[in-house]
């Protein structure tokens, strides 16, 4: 892996306030944003720097060698009105589809960053439909008396009736092509910051929150830095992932902690055939003391991943309360390969189902609710082509985990087994042991599973091929 550098930034300072910005929390600094980035980018760029207030303002796109700098007392909200988000062509869940456009954004820009220490809010509740049962009671009230419409179970919230029609007649988040954008805006929501195939890339100290859809989503950038960040999405929060690292190169995901309503630290590259022909893998990554809460994985793989994983190192990290700790996700259609993966030195407590997961059947739903499906039935061969995912040559070792509903779970394809596993010095306390299906070429060593009371609890596995 190369060194990563530091992003050039010339050293000229301007600050929004030059630019008839007013940090009141009502005044509307959309313009303001857009005067300053351009002003920097006629002088070759330099640092745009937003002081203590709060800013309200639409999208703001940043350019290159441009560094938007949020200083700690400042609080960047970008205004919810669908109007100031014009609809653009992107990736969204690792398909080809229309999105608004994204609150922060960037586009084939070269050294940019986001530094300061400020906070950034997406406003993602006037954007996000909501389940009642993910809210207590105070909450749903909360949701209710803010408008919006029910469904007819009257069982999840929506912003308005287009998010509803939008999605009754989409296909995996993919709208009907003969639904206006101006009705179905809500459904459109927008990942929070979005960077499109850029290079040399800063995210350094800020608080990144309450985003429409993702938070934070690099696509097929090279040379990124993530660094003492915090993301923070509600737990109830659809799609409100952490992070999705997708299609990217070079990556540092360092000292930064994630509290999220859907997966923490996740790695893509594009789901099914649009994935496949995108065929750009995720390679070159270090993930290096992260701390995950709430959220349906600590660090996840898939399940779009149909462009190819390889060459991770995860270590020194924490997942506490999540409901999976290291999840690994896909499914059939997929395609692609997940190999040369290390994982090293974590540490768990408190995860509601499995401290480490393969799941290749997965059904787009979290781990938790999976198991209200109950265990999975046998499963028929198919031929093995483009189409089928694989996942082999991954490495686990050092993993402690305080208190999970099972050890671990793998649930590969009958037709792919999950191969080339080693899992070694791990010490879990789980409520059942391992379970293993379709696997093969799985080595573990000096693995202690533990019951809650120090009891050692056996393993139920269940392969066509397994070695110890």
């Amino acid at each position: 892996m190369d060194r990563i550098g530091l992003p050039e930034i010339p050293s000229r300072t301007v600050s929004i306030e030059d630019f008839g910005g007013i940090g009141d929390g009502i005044t509307l600094n959309t313009n303001a944003f857009a005067d300053a980035v351009a002003h920097l980018e006629a002088l070759g760029g330099g640092r745009l720097v937003v002081p203590a207030g709060i800013w309200r303002t639409g999208p703001i796109e940043l350019r290159s060698n441009m560094d938007l700098h949020v200083e700690r007392g400042a609080v960047i909200v970008f205004d919810p009105s669908r109007n100031l988000y014009p609809v653009i062509h992107t990736s969204f869940e690792g398909l080809e589809t229309r999105r608004c456009e994204s609150p922060l954004f960037a586009q084939d820009a070269h050294d940019i960053s986001i530094t300061g220490g400020g906070v950034i809010d997406g406003s993602g509740q006037d954007w996000r439909a909501v389940k009642k049962s993910k809210m207590n009671s105070a909450q749903w009230k909360a949701k209710l008396a803010s408008g919006g419409v029910l469904s007819e179970d009257g069982k999840t919230w929506y912003p308005d009736e287009g998010f509803i029609l939008a999605e009754k007649n989409a296909n995996m988040n993919v709208p009907d092509a003969s639904l206006p954008d101006s009705l179905i805006k809500s459904f459109l929501r927008p990942v929070m910051v979005s960077l499109r195939n850029c290079e040399n890339v800063l995210l350094k100290d800020c608080v990144f929150q309450n985003s429409p859809a993702w938070n934070i989503h690099p696509l097929l950038c090279r040379n990124v830095i993530v660094d003492g960040i915090t993301v923070r999405n509600p737990e109830y929060s659809q799609n409100g992932d952490g992070i999705d690292i997708d299609s990217c190169t070079g990556v540092l995901l360092v000292n930064s902690s994630f509290d999220c309503g859907d997966d923490g630290i996740c790695i893509k590259s594009g789901k099914d055939e649009d994935g496949r022909r995108r065929g750009v893998p995720c390679s070159r990554i270090i993930v290096d003391g992260c701390t995950v809460f709430h959220g349906h994985g600590g660090f996840v793989v898939g399940s779009e991943m149909s462009g190819g994983v390889k060459d991770i190192k995860v270590s020194n990290c924490r997942f506490l309360g999540t409901d999976v700790g290291l999840r690994f996700k896909s499914k059939r259609g997929r395609g692609g390969v997940v190999s040369g993966i290390w994982i090293d030195n974590i540490r768990m407590t408190d995860i509601a189902t499995d401290c480490l997961l393969f799941d290749l059947f997965y059904g787009g739903k979290s781990a938790t609710e999976s198991r209200e499906d109950g265990a999975p039935a046998d499963e028929p061969a198919l031929p093995v082509d483009e189409t089928t995912p694989a996942f082999r040559d991954i490495h686990i070792s050092s993993v402690t985990c305080s208190g999970a509903d099972r050890a671990m779970y793998f649930n590969g394809l009958p037709e792919m087994p999950v191969k080339g596993i080693s899992i070694e010095d791990c010490t879990i306390s789980a409520s059942r042991g391992i379970e293993l299906r379709y696997s093969e070429d799985v080595s573990l060593r000096g693995v202690t599973v533990n019951a809650a009371d120090g009891e050692p609890l056996k393993t139920y596995k269940v392969s066509n091929i397994i070695q110890e």
